[in-house]
């Protein structure tokens, strides 16, 4: 396979073996999972919430190395130390790896319990975020940024869902999470 070739769900299936070659314990979440419980859609985004550390940030590099792909060694440390965010970018391809270092707090600790292993046959098999758990985070962005996107997500991933769906989980998380409104108009949506 030629590198420009590489489509997300196949550069998502080489960040999961790294991850399960370290052990170290990730889920995929954002666009890619709500595609996977869902309706799919175009795009260059993958995103993994995992549980790195300084002391993986050498099998990192070694594993992701350039030109093929572009890592900063600073902005990864960084995040580390922070809990927060930095990429990975297969400049070839043109997709880019968000990598999320989960914050410690009882919503984090929940999720990373709650993650759950998908195996399309032939194409990938990793661990993802659970359902309601990628509903809520996408309910966050909602909030924090307006993107309907997200909302398009939900409803996706609700009418292949619906009936499989924890919607007692989702209300109460929304409710400590802030974002009870956009739940509201996310169930609103659906029934448009």
């Amino acid at each position: 396979m030629k590198p420009v070739d590489l489509e997300p769900f196949q550069l998502m299936q080489i960040m999961a073996v790294f991850f399960e070659t370290h052990a170290i314990p990730y889920r995929v979440v954002g666009s890619l999972a709500s595609m996977a419980f869902g309706e799919p859609r175009f795009t260059n985004d993958i995103d993994i919430a995992a549980e790195l550390t300084e002391h993986h940030l050498a099998d990192l590099f070694r594993s992701f190395p350039a030109p093929e792909y572009y890592l900063s060694e600073p902005a990864a440390r960084d995040a580390i130390r922070r809990k927060a965010q930095f990429n990975i970018i297969h400049p070839a391809s043109g997709l880019k790896v968000d990598i999320f270092i989960p914050k410690d707090s009882e919503f984090s600790r929940t999720e990373s319990h709650r993650a759950i292993r998908i195996t399309s046959e032939g194409e990938y098999s990793a661990w993802f975020g659970s359902p309601e758990d990628i509903i809520l985070n996408k309910l966050i962005y909602f909030r924090e940024g307006g993107s309907q996107k997200h909302l398009r997500d939900i409803a996706g991933m609700m009418k292949l869902l619906l009936q499989k769906l924890d919607r007692d989980y989702i209300y109460s998380w929304s409710l400590k999470l802030g974002v009870s409104n956009e739940w509201q108009l996310a169930v609103n949506h659906l029934s448009e």
